[in-house]
């Protein structure tokens, strides 16, 4: 079996929202109170306190990298109104990682926007790129050290969270779907439109010079990698349904020094487009087929379209109650992974999705997550899959 270099990123990966808990000033914390069936996040998991335990579990474990972002939303709670005490919370947690050994991979933008964005028109205003340039000028500073930073996380999920949020409010969905749970009404959810999607890549190049050359990291964006397959005879399709979902942000990657993949199960495309996953035992608590070569599909069809950017897997994981079933679906993933990398493919890093159980962006039964969480106490609990990853991390590689 293959073992990677020194120098590899092996870590796990969050999201504000999903953690810290109380995001008030965030349009999602906004949206749970406005929209049925929408869970509320509350206290999360209160990592906003608790970081520097959840990175030490992760160093003590043998991983060398942790991916967290920072909430626009704290940072800007009303428009123009800078909170120092946010940024010097953030520059904390880049620092105790460091201090850990951790290398952070930071992402400036993971789904929430500050509520008076949203009330602006959010990502569809006129204007929306110069704020986000604004509140990307004012985090620099903090990210000084900072190797890895992502500008923008699924900005193709993005797209599709803004008309699922549309057709919500209107009334056209009977009840909030998370666009990471499968459910009856999601196959129904229209293509996002690639003209929203092209503000984000507006947004995303507008930024990506100004990180570099303030601080020498390297800067890309996630990408939600399908690994989409084409029914017979529905390729034509296929290629349309890959370019509004995937394709259109991997191509707007080229430039940049790093391109997130984010993997999790397949999807095969037909004459009528995303054919839903069958009901299946062995289906996953989000809904989808248990595919761990998904990654490594994910990985080579990024690889092509980006015309050779280097990856940084930056999401892969899986949805289940079996910690057993956890660490045999990422021993999968990764010999997909280190397939793509036996034939020149040029991999930089594995992050597992997710470090810990956290809200699933409005539900809490999916868990992700390689430490438990008490949600009453708060209690940390790795599991089995966590020492798993870590002894991989040590070896370089899978056990023989």
């Amino acid at each position: 079996m293959m073992n990677v270099e020194r120098g590899f990123l092996w870590g796990a990966s969050s999201a504000p929202l999903q953690i810290e808990g109380n995001n008030v000033s965030s349009d999602w914390w906004a949206r749970e109170e406005s929209i049925p069936g929408m869970v509320p996040s509350g206290d999360a998991i209160d990592s906003y306190h608790r970081f520097p335990e959840d990175m030490r579990l992760l160093a003590d474990a043998g991983l060398n990298a942790y991916r967290f972002g920072i909430e626009w939303a704290r940072i800007e709670p009303r428009q123009g109104q800078i909170s120092r005490a946010q940024l010097a919370h953030y520059r904390r947690m880049i620092d105790t990682a460091r201090n850990l050994g951790l290398t952070p991979v930071v992402t400036l933008h993971h789904f929430t926007n500050p509520q008076w964005f949203a009330e602006l028109g959010g990502w569809l205003a006129d204007d929306a790129v110069d704020h986000f340039i604004r509140y990307v000028r004012t985090v620099i500073p903090i990210l000084d050290g900072v190797e890895w930073v992502a500008t923008i996380n699924e900005p193709n999920m993005m797209t599709m969270m803004i008309e699922m949020a549309r057709a919500a409010e209107s009334g056209e969905l009977p009840e909030w779907q998370s666009p990471t749970v499968e459910g009856a009404v999601q196959p129904l959810l229209p293509i996002p439109d690639p003209e929203v999607g092209r503000r984000f890549v507006e947004a995303h190049h507008a930024v990506r010079d100004l990180i570099r050359d303030a601080t020498g990291a390297k800067v890309g964006w996630t990408v939600a990698n399908q690994a989409l397959t084409a029914s017979p005879g529905n390729e034509t399709k296929h290629r349309e349904i890959q370019y509004a979902l995937e394709d259109l942000y991997l191509e707007a990657a080229r430039g940049d020094d790093f391109i997130g993949v984010q993997a999790y199960s397949t999807q095969q495309v037909d004459e009528n487009g995303l054919v839903p996953h069958a009901p299946h035992p062995d289906n996953t608590l989000v809904g989808t087929a248990y595919r761990p070569d998904a990654l490594g599909l994910a990985v080579r069809h990024t690889w092509e379209v980006t015309g050779g950017v280097p990856i940084l897997v930056t999401e892969n994981g899986i949805a289940i109650g079996d910690d057993a079933r956890r660490i045999s679906y990422t021993s999968g993933a990764l010999s997909g992974l280190f397939s793509a990398m036996a034939d020149s493919i040029d991999v930089r890093g594995y992050l597992h999705w997710t470090a810990l159980d956290n809200y699933e962006w409005g539900h809490w039964e999916p868990t992700f997550g390689l430490i438990a969480v008490d949600r009453e106490t708060f209690e940390r609990t790795p599991k089995p899959s966590l020492a798993w990853l870590g002894d991989v991390a040590r070896r370089g590689g899978l056990p023989a």
